[in-house]
């Protein structure tokens, strides 16, 4: 957590704002309160069971208000976490939105994580029926993030030398993969941002986990949500056993028809090697701004890219990839 002088001055009518939807009649408070996230991209606040996050500078909210739509919806229950309310509501410049609070998944046990969960949930995930959905659900905004940290690798960390390997590496993917062309050739409905902090228990449930956190939902590229765990594969950094439980998961499921495949790397290798640029460009970036070296499992990710950028990436059978 940020400290007292960083803090964000959203964060006390955050806090005021969470308070009032968990105890909308006024009665007295017991309740614990804690801040969650404090980032520039998303500051969330807990009061009880009752979550409120105040979304980054400049989101549309037509488009989270779309986004809040599908997490409400019932097509989606037992899969996306719903939120306490339907509509967004404004708080000093931002959007803000309310969730019940859901148990995460423990950092301190990695062995603990829910690998299988995380891709039956996708799977239901990437085939639901797009009759069921809201009409105009904007794109999935997982190129835009990458591409954000392509940016932001190149404002902090002029003349560090990681910063070479990883443009050569994302230079090698097609424009869709780096938000410079519209996704027009998969319409599957996509959460944008997979990674183990974005599953809960259910609330009501402990035994049940939910996918959370809506911001980059929206239409694209299935492989794009098993591209993180794929990465990290290819990386050495997650072993073959969790891979292949996360993959077998998905894949029994019922997943997307190109990722159920004996083989289904031709459909993830381009999301995969953006997600490794990604991962490596906020590493360096935040290594050189904290003035220091680069850990172990940066280094790996940063030295991915250098062989990356020598192997052309696999386009899979569809020439628009």
């Amino acid at each position: 957590m940020n400290s007292i002088s960083s803090a964000s001055p959203i964060l006390p009518e955050l806090r005021a704002r969470a308070r009032t939807a968990a105890h909308p009649t006024g009665i007295p408070c017991v309740c614990g309160a804690a801040t969650l996230a404090d980032r520039p991209d998303g500051a969330v606040v807990r009061h009880g069971d009752t979550v409120a996050k105040a979304h980054a500078p400049g989101t549309d909210p037509a488009a989270l208000g779309l986004r809040l739509a599908v997490a409400a919806h019932p097509a989606l229950k037992g899969v996306l976490l719903a939120p306490l309310r339907p509509e967004v509501s404004p708080l000093q410049g931002r959007l803000v939105t309310f969730w019940p609070y859901g148990t995460p998944v423990d950092p301190e046990h990695p062995e603990h994580a829910p690998w299988e969960a995380a891709g039956a949930l996708l799977a239901r995930l990437h085939t639901t029926p797009a009759h069921r959905l809201p009409p105009a659900l904007p794109a999935m905004r997982g190129p835009r993030k990458a591409a954000r940290a392509l940016d932001r690798l190149r404002a902090e960390a002029p003349g560090h030398p990681a910063v070479e390997p990883v443009l050569a590496a994302w230079r090698t993917l097609p424009p869709w993969a780096r938000a410079e062309a519209p996704y027009d050739h998969a319409r599957a409905l996509t959460h944008g941002d997979l990674h183990l902090g974005q599953l809960v228990r259910h609330p009501a449930d402990s035994s049940t986990w939910l996918l959370i956190d809506v911001d980059d939902l929206g239409l694209g590229d299935p492989a794009w949500d098993l591209a993180r765990p794929a990465a990290w594969f290819a990386c050495g950094l997650l072993p073959a056993e969790e891979w292949t439980r996360f993959l077998g998961a998905y894949q029994r499921t019922g997943g997307a028809k190109e990722l159920g495949l004996d083989d289904p790397w031709p459909a993830l290798d381009v999301p995969a090697r953006a997600l490794t640029a990604q991962t490596a460009a906020l590493a360096v970036a935040k290594a050189v701004t904290a003035g220091r070296e680069l850990d172990e499992v940066e280094e790996a990710v940063v030295d991915a890219c250098a062989r990356m950028a020598s192997v052309p990436p696999q386009l899979g059978s569809d020439p628009a990839k």
